[in-house]
């Protein structure tokens, strides 16, 4: 085999590995803490616009922070401002996490890390490197008013 050929042949392998791997259902329970709780937040926020109502009260109560929930709520926005399409969440019930979620939920286990290479490699051809800062700096926010809320 040509060196060629062994490039095309292991990419494709590659190509079939990420595939297999993106049908495998990825459940919330397996994330970080924080993570989930931010997911399940991103849910809840969904839920609430729909209906055109504020989800700050019920998302303080569940965070039983409002501080938590303000964080949760800019980084809400923040995730919807930077991200490059509609983000697809999971009904607040489901245990099963969507792409984007799962996609989401590394960045903020990156960021609790505090692995930058980590988090740019998520975004990478993703997310406009422009915006990648922004993000950065709303999860470390929700990450720091999380750790201060205990």
């Amino acid at each position: 085999m040509t060196p060629k050929n062994q490039s095309h042949t292991s990419r494709r392998i590659e190509t079939k590995a990420t595939i297999a791997d993106l049908t495998e259902p990825r459940l919330i329970e397996a994330v970080n803490p924080i993570a989930a709780r931010f997911l399940y937040s991103l849910r809840l926020i969904a839920i609430h616009h729909k209906a055109s109502r504020d989800p700050v009260p019920e998302l303080a109560s569940r965070l039983s922070s409002f501080q938590v929930a303000a964080k949760a709520l800019a980084l809400g926005q923040t995730v919807s401002i930077v991200w490059p399409e509609y983000i697809h969440v999971s009904r607040f019930c489901c245990c099963q996490m969507t792409h984007d979620e799962v996609t989401i939920a590394a960045m903020i286990e990156s960021a609790c890390e505090r692995d930058r290479s980590a988090f740019e490699r998520l975004g990478e051809g993703f997310i406009r490197p422009d915006r990648m800062e922004r993000l950065w700096d709303g999860i470390l926010a929700l990450v720091e008013a999380e750790l201060t809320a205990c």
